[in-house]
């Protein structure tokens, strides 16, 4: 693997948009297999400093529109195809609520796109900041087709 370049994304995603099953897609697909990003920095903070009411938030990282949402499984180290997690504590955390950069996989690679999905302690409304950092390599199709097919084999949770 050779590294071509680094890239980076950034936006907002809201609980609401993750629960209604449209969570922040990140296009990286470029039609080729010979190409893959690995995420090297994830971290979210709240948009919402109201005070003191800068709520807890936590956002995921997939390699698909997964569609888990719930509490419970929201979070799930064994799905292969999520692969970084990250939390702030909202405004309560130093008043700043920027937290510890995220929890990245280090074993993955992206050939397709990727999804920003997102949770908060206070109204589904309240938007959540992202900033994703990713090197993007230079693969043989072999590892590309490999990449894809461990994608797909993950069973349902």
């Amino acid at each position: 693997m050779k590294i071509i370049g680094t890239y980076t994304a950034k936006g907002i995603v809201s609980e609401a948009d993750t629960t209604s099953g449209e969570p922040q897609l990140i296009q990286l697909f470029d039609g080729r297999f010979d190409t893959a990003y690995k995420v090297i920095k994830f971290n979210i903070w709240s948009s919402n400093y109201s005070g003191s009411s800068g709520p807890d938030c936590v956002a995921k990282l997939s390699k698909n529109n997964d569609g888990i949402t719930a509490d419970v499984n929201f979070m799930r180290a064994d799905d292969n195809n999520q692969i970084a997690w990250a939390a702030s504590a909202g405004s309560t955390d130093g008043g700043l609520g920027f937290g510890e950069p995220g929890i990245i996989d280090p074993d993955h690679l992206i050939i397709e796109d990727m999804y920003v999905y997102a949770r908060t302690a206070a109204a589904t409304s309240t938007a959540l900041n992202y900033l994703i950092v990713m090197e993007k390599y230079d693969i043989t199709e072999w590892e590309g087709a490999l990449t894809m097919a461990r994608d797909r084999a993950q069973g349902d949770i």
